[in-house]
């Protein structure tokens, strides 16, 4: 485990909280294999919903650059495995969202079953301003999730999307107050946990059914192309213009 991914326990409910309010919630390395490893032992024990939240400011701000850098989307990444961990978690996810949610921070919602936010939580997906290529499968479920022009808005255009617009798109389930959100997310648990494992578990797998395999194909693809991005020259200049506080100038590529 890590300091930064804080495990709460309420019965048979997970509750993995992203907690690194310094650097906004940014993933390391080592955040993804915890919470990866967090899911994995839910998978086998006795869990029946899990939850996933940041702070009260924000969700998350997508990857820690720095150290990123030193990963990336390598097929035994703990970036790739939590992605294939939560594509492929067979019981009821949920996200309780406020404030920032970039990069994976709104893909992963995609993967979700249930997602909570607040009315101002913002959705972004820079990948194409940082000169690289989405992850996650968004490039295949966001189009689905949200149409063609609006996924394009974000993935190529870097448009935002609050949370009522995201709960307008279908994206979320519900706003709820700030100070209601976790509580809701949790409320939302305990009724799955009143439930049927079994039948929940074949419920969410025949509504995946569909995509399932077509969604692991995209991510390993996109996996592949973003590994190639990122010793790009482009993403050499968006990433130098980052940690300089500048915009990048891609005026020389072609």
């Amino acid at each position: 485990m890590t300091e930064h991914i804080v495990l709460h326990r309420e019965d048979n409910i997970l509750h993995i909280q992203i907690d690194r309010p310094k650097k906004r919630n940014a993933l390391t390395q080592a955040m993804y294999s915890a919470i990866e490893e967090a899911l994995g032992q839910a998978a086998e024990d006795n869990t029946r919903a899990v939850v996933i939240s940041g702070s009260k400011e924000c969700f998350t701000a997508g990857n820690d650059l720095r150290d990123f850098m030193n990963g990336g989307l390598k097929a035994d990444s703990p970036v790739m495995r939590f992605l294939h961990r939560i594509a492929t978690f067979e019981k009821p996810l949920i996200a309780a969202v406020a404030g920032h949610a970039i990069g994976v921070g709104t893909t992963l919602l995609f993967h979700c079953d249930l997602v909570y936010a607040t009315a101002d939580a913002k959705l972004k997906t820079p990948f194409v301003d940082l000169a690289l290529v989405p992850e996650a499968a968004s490039s295949l479920l966001m189009p689905i999730g949200l149409g063609y022009q609006r996924a394009a808005a974000m993935l190529m255009l870097g448009e935002s999307m609050s949370g009522a617009e995201a709960h307008a798109a279908g994206v979320v389930n519900k706003i709820v107050a700030p100070e209601e959100l976790i509580d809701t997310a949790l409320a939302k648990a305990r009724i799955l946990a009143t439930k049927p494992p079994a039948a929940l578990r074949m419920t969410k797998a025949l509504m995946k059914k569909t995509d399932s395999e077509a969604v692991m194909a995209r991510m390993m693809e996109e996996g592949q192309l973003f590994m190639e991005r990122l010793s790009s020259p482009e993403a050499m200049e968006a990433f130098s213009a980052f940690m300089q506080q500048r915009a990048p100038d891609f005026s020389k590529f072609s």
